[in-house]
């Protein structure tokens, strides 16, 4: 589809000559990738490629050991405002071991967005509204500890939507989640799209999402071997660059910046 971004805007991500390690492996290796606003934008690739690294460290969860991420064209160092961005991380669930309600965890995505911690109307209605678009409304007084896999993901996607983002990233939102469900997904995400939201996703095949996506750009062993249009191809196995051998990131995760309100 033609893009929607805008060539003459600062980029809302902006990563040059990107390198990063997990313990003492090398998992980035000189990465470069920009997105530009209105932009929707897939990171693919086969398991141990970089893709997860690549976006943790967008949102200051892995360090970079050299090159340069610029969010929103402000250094990483310097950029404070996170409550520009949704977060999504991939292999959690909604409860993390807490019990809470579907619309305690979703307001959870309005911290960063409320003084003193006291949640406004403001702060009540974009809950609401997040909930609506995933379609768990009706599920706001419900524990999250009674929910599928699929309504888990529905919730951390409403919880980054609470913030009213204009950059959402996604880690495999697809990932373990039934047909239903993806459906609903992709809708949302078709929402978020046509209000000019700035949208990065990480898959591992495009699937429903594939009428959206602008550009897609594929990781091999931590380098970029394609930038432009989507593999027409469905499945990872037919990726440029694909190699048939899939060696696992590590999965241990940080704690998530509070102002991510992941």
């Amino acid at each position: 589809m033609a893009s929607r971004a805008r060539d003459d805007a600062e980029p809302v991500i902006s990563l040059s000559s990107a390198t990063a390690s997990l313990g003492s492996r090398p998992v980035l290796r000189g990465v470069d990738l920009t997105v530009r606003r209105g932009e929707v934008v897939a990171l693919l690739g086969a398991n141990g490629s970089g893709k997860s690294t690549a976006v943790r460290a967008m949102v200051g969860q892995v360090p970079l050991t050299g090159g340069e991420l610029r969010l929103f064209g402000t250094s990483l160092r310097r950029f404070r405002d996170w409550a520009r961005i949704g977060y999504v991380p991939q292999r959690t669930t909604a409860a993390s071991g807490v019990p809470a309600t579907v619309r305690e965890v979703v307001s959870a995505g309005r911290l960063a967005r409320t003084r003193l911690g006291l949640p406004r109307r403001a702060d009540r209605e974009a809950v609401a509204r997040a909930l609506e678009l995933v379609g768990m409304a009706g599920r706001a007084g419900d524990s999250v500890n009674a929910l599928s896999g699929g309504q888990h993901q529905r919730v951390l996607i409403a919880r980054a939507l609470a913030t009213e983002p204009d950059l959402l990233i996604m880690d495999e939102p697809m990932a373990g989640v039934d047909h239903g469900s993806q459906q609903v997904l992709a809708d949302t995400l078709r929402d978020q799209v046509a209000t000019g939201a700035t949208v990065l996703l990480v898959l591992h095949e495009l699937g429903p999402l594939e009428p959206l996506i602008d550009r897609a750009v594929v990781l091999r062993d931590g380098c970029v071997v394609h930038d432009g249009l989507p593999p027409k191809a469905v499945g990872q196995h037919a990726l440029p660059g694909h190699d048939h051998v899939h060696p696992h990131e590590g999965s241990t995760a940080e704690p998530i910046r509070t102002g991510l309100l992941t």
